[in-house]
């Protein structure tokens, strides 16, 4: 097929590693069975900090890890949850099996970051070596994967904040769709739990401080939630195109139908109570898939369980769907495994996915008090079975940045 042409682009492979479940088996289960991955935490001393609590990932098996000493220097706690999502995910499509398409690429929502640079600087190893410097350059993970996989197609790395994840899955689907790219392997990864992002976020009065129950904090759309929760983890797709997918008899978890992107080009840390700019990302991504807003069965929503962020995207999806909206579940997974930031998209889609291919909505828990401004239908506290044609991922970040990606499961047709 030339470049150029737009083809059908579908999901071939998933991985997570996720605080409910470091494989998509377990997380699912975990999230089916409204488990909270959310308790005091371990990584680091918080008892002096205003939250005590996050969402940390406990049951990576020290064996998935890569073997190779160099890349243990290289990747970073965040970056190594990466490198087992994206080996889970390509060896669960199947694509580099045989004989791979010749450009396959990575596309990978993340960022530099440093939470030991204090330490280091005071220690007087700040420059230890010159790999442990490439240990926080955004691009490392990206480059890793493309050269321990010979993944020979376009290669970059997406950071903006909690949408990272989702715009990588979705300028993924651009180069397969447009032929750019035969097949994508694309996500984000992320770990937030560190002095220097609970001292950033609490001085911002973004995290609940629910410390005497930390599985009940994270509480989206509840009239009672007092901010996230900081989590870590992350989540990767293989995407490729159908007509490649079905020749080589792939398994298809569904079709990534749209994609969009906008910006509320109001503050930098909040959501307007218009929710315009999330109301144009969903309503741009519902075009770009030839969808009228009744066609969608399930939401997943940004959800982070602060009063701002969830009065506008309720706003904005009641603007964008109409009376639909009221018969539209949505649920934030936000409320079991925290906000994964970078990696919370891509996690996120996956559970789109899941959602469509086992006819279960995973709830919102810890919803206890209805709030009059958040009205629709959330899910509340226990999974409901039902079956879900197309489903809506929903991204929101720090920078009024959104993105929206639309998937369902495969027209045979």
């Amino acid at each position: 097929m030339e470049s150029g042409e737009r083809r059908r682009v579908v999901v071939t492979g998933v991985g997570a590693v996720t605080p409910v479940g470091s494989t998509i088996g377990k997380m699912w289960a975990g999230l089916v069975a409204g488990r909270s991955g959310v308790d005091y935490i371990r990584l680091i001393d918080a008892s002096t900090f205003p939250t005590t609590f996050g969402a940390e990932v406990r049951d990576l098996d020290e064996d998935r890890l890569p073997v190779d000493p160099a890349l243990r220097i290289v990747l970073d706690r965040k970056n190594l949850f990466g490198w087992v999502a994206a080996a889970d995910a390509l060896a669960d499509s199947g694509l580099l099996a045989d004989r791979r398409p010749p450009r396959v690429g990575v596309a990978l929502g993340t960022e530099s970051r440093r939470p030991d640079f204090l330490e280091q600087l005071a220690g007087g190893d700040l420059y230890a070596g010159g790999l442990d410097h490439l240990r926080y350059s955004p691009f490392v993970l990206a480059g890793a994967l493309a050269s321990h996989y010979g993944l020979t197609g376009p290669q970059l790395t997406v950071s903006t904040a909690c949408t990272s994840g989702t715009q990588a899955v979705g300028v993924a689907f651009q180069k397969v769709r447009w032929g750019l790219a035969d097949a994508m392997l694309a996500g984000g990864c992320d770990s937030l739990i560190d002095p220097l992002m609970l001292t950033g976020f609490s001085l911002l009065g973004a995290l609940s401080t629910r410390n005497d129950a930390p599985a009940r904090a994270s509480r989206p759309f509840d009239l009672h939630r007092d901010g996230f929760v900081l989590g870590e983890g992350a989540g990767m797709l293989v995407l490729e195109s159908l007509d490649h997918a079905r020749a080589r008899g792939a398994r298809i978890y569904g079709e990534v139908l749209g994609y969009a992107s906008t910006s509320n080009a109001y503050r930098i840390t909040d959501s307007p109570p218009d929710g315009q700019g999330a109301y144009l990302s969903m309503r741009h991504a519902l075009d770009d898939a030839g969808l009228e807003p009744e066609a969608i069965g399930y939401i997943n929503a940004h959800g982070t369980s602060t009063q701002q962020n969830d009065k506008s995207e309720t706003v904005a999806i009641k603007r964008c769907f109409g009376d639909h909206a009221r018969h539209l579940p949505v649920s934030s997974t936000k409320s079991m495994m925290g906000h994964l930031v970078n990696a919370g998209g891509a996690v996120e889609l996956i559970v789109c996915l899941l959602t469509i291919g086992h006819g279960v909505l995973t709830p919102t828990i810890n919803y206890e008090t209805p709030d009059p401004e958040c009205d629709l239908d959330y899910v509340p506290n226990v999974a409901r079975r039902q079956a879900v044609d197309r489903a809506l991922s929903n991204s929101f970040g720090f920078g009024g940045i959104n993105a929206t990606v639309v998937v369902g499961r495969i027209d045979p047709s």
